[in-house]
């Protein structure tokens, strides 16, 4: 799972979104959107990362038998 940096930058991004939906400023909005996705980048990163270290675990542990 994605650490508190990760949820920070989520959550600060939809702030951004939010203040720039609310007071008209496009670019704002724009760039909280981005942060949301860089953040959910970064987490599907980890997961993959994750998933790939336990298949090579499970690979590896197959051929000890």
């Amino acid at each position: 799972m994605g650490d508190a940096g990760d949820k920070f930058d989520d959550l600060a991004g939809k702030a951004k979104e939010g203040a720039g939906r609310i007071s008209g400023d496009e670019d704002l909005e724009r760039e909280g959107k981005a942060d949301q996705a860089k953040a959910a980048a970064k987490e599907a990163a980890k997961e993959a990362k994750e998933k790939a270290g336990e298949a090579a675990k499970k690979a590896k542990d197959a051929f000890k038998r």
